[in-house]
C-alpha cells in the first residue's frame, strides 16, 4: 500500500524478528507491505520501529528467498546490514558446490545477526555508578545540544540501574533538574573540582562526551594527571586517546593520512612565529584553527602576516597549540 509520506532517510531504525535487535537502516521509498495479507508461508523480516510498517523486509519460512527494501544509495548511509548480501551470495555459492543447505537462510540470518554478550562483559565490565560531566555555562540558544545529549546520557544510565552522578554549574539547564540524576553537584567543571567529587562518590566509570569542549578539555587534563588512574576510573564511551588525537590538529591530519583520506595542507604551531613560518610554506591565504578551545575560539581566516599576526595572537591565548 502507499504510505502518506513514506520513509526516506539514513538513520531509520529497523527490528530483525528473528533476534529483536535493532539496526539503522537507509530507505528511500513511499510503499510499505500489509503483512496481515502474507501468505502463510511467508512472515516479515523486519519492522520499522517509528511507525511500525513493513518495508518490504519479508521472508519465506521454508526456501531460500528474502528481500527487503533498504536503499544504500551510493553507499551514504549506515552499513549495519551489508551482511545480508553476504548470507545471500554464500547461499547461492553454497548451493551450486554443496547442493541445498540443511539450515534454513531464515536460521542463517539469525545466526549471523545474533549477538549474545559474554557473562563477563555483562558483570564484569558493567559500572555501579557513573559520574558524567555536563554542559557547563550556557546562555540561552547557546549550544543546548549538550544539555540535550547529557539529559539522554542520565537517562540511558537509570534505565539500565546504573546510578549517575553529574558536574554542571548550570541550574539553567534540563539535566539538572530535580529527579533528573541520582545527584548533582553545582560545581565548576575544572579538574580540581571533578577529582574532588571523583573522590567523594568513587564512581566506576565516567563519560567526557556529553559537556562539550569543556567537558573533554576537563577529562583530557585527568587523564594527563593521573586522576583517573589513581581512583581507578573507567572512562566510557569515547576513549581519551581518540579524543586527543581529534583534538590535536597535526595528529588528526596524520591519522587521516594513514587511511589514505585527503587533508588540506596544514602545520600544528605554538608560537606567533611559528605561526608565521608555517604560512610561508603553506601559502596564503591560510585558516588559523586552535585546539582544544571552546567553539574554536580564535580561530579564522588570513590573507596576509599581519592579519595572521593578530589571529594568532588571539589563539595562543586560548590554546597552547
Amino acid at each position: 500500500y502507499k504510505m502518506k509520506y513514506g520513509n526516506r532517510g539514513h538513520n531509520l531504525p529497523c527490528i530483525h524478528h528473528g533476534t529483536g535487535r535493532c539496526f539503522t537502516t537507509s530507505q528511500n521509498h513511499g510503499f510499505a507491505v500489509d503483512t496481515e495479507t502474507l501468505p502463510i508461508e511467508w512472515e516479515p523480516l523486519f519492522t520499522n520501529v517509528n511507525d511500525s510498517t513493513n518495508e518490504g523486509g519479508i521472508i519465506h519460512k521454508q526456501k531460500p528467498y528474502f528481500s527487503v527494501q533498504f536503499h544504500p544509495e551510493h553507499t551514504a548511509g549506515p552499513e549495519d546490514l551489508e551482511l545480508l548480501f553476504d548470507v545471500f551470495l554464500n547461499a547461492v555459492k553454497s548451493q551450486k558446490s554443496q547442493g541445498a543447505s540443511t539450515i534454513s537462510l531464515r536460521q542463517q540470518l539469525i545466526n549471523r545477526l545474533m549477538y549474545t554478550p559474554t557473562p563477563e562483559s555483562l558483570l564484569g565490565k558493567r559500572p555501579r555508578k557513573v559520574l558524567i560531566l555536563g554542559s557547563g555555562g550556557l546562555s540561552i540558544g547557546q549550544a543546548g545540544e549538550f544539555d540535550y545529549s547529557g539529559s539522554q546520557a542520565i537517562k540511558a544510565m537509570k534505565e539500565e540501574k546504573i546510578q549517575t552522578v553529574l558536574i554542571n554549574p548550570n541550574i539553567a539547564t534540563v539535566q539538572t533538574s530535580k529527579g533528573l540524576a541520582d545527584k548533582c553537584y553545582f560545581l565548576p567543571l575544572t579538574p580540581e573540582y571533578v577529582e574532588q567529587v571523583i573522590k567523594a562518590e568513587r564512581p566506576n566509570g565516567v563519560l567526557l562526551t556529553f559537556g562539550g569542549q569543556t567537558a573533554l578539555n576537563c577529562g583530557v587534563e585527568l587523564e594527563k594527571s593521573g586522576v583517573f588512574s589513581k581512583y581507578n576510573v573507567k572512562i566510557l564511551g569515547t576513549p581519551i586517546k581518540s579524543i586527543i588525537e581529534t583534538e590535536d590538529r597535526k595528529i588528526f591530519a596524520e591519522r587521516v593520512n594513514e587511511i589514505g583520506e585527503k587533508v588540506a595542507p596544514s602545520e600544528a604551531v605554538y608560537s606567533v612565529e611559528e605561526a608565521l613560518s608555517a604560512a610561508k610554506r603553506i601559502g596564503f591565504p591560510v585558516m588559523a584553527r586552535a585546539a582544544f578551545s571552546l567553539g574554536g575560539l580564535g580561530s579564522g581566516f588570513a590573507d596576509n602576516e599581519d592579519e595572521l599576526e593578530n589571529l594568532a595572537r588571539q589563539a595562543l591565548a586560548h590554546s597552547s597549540q
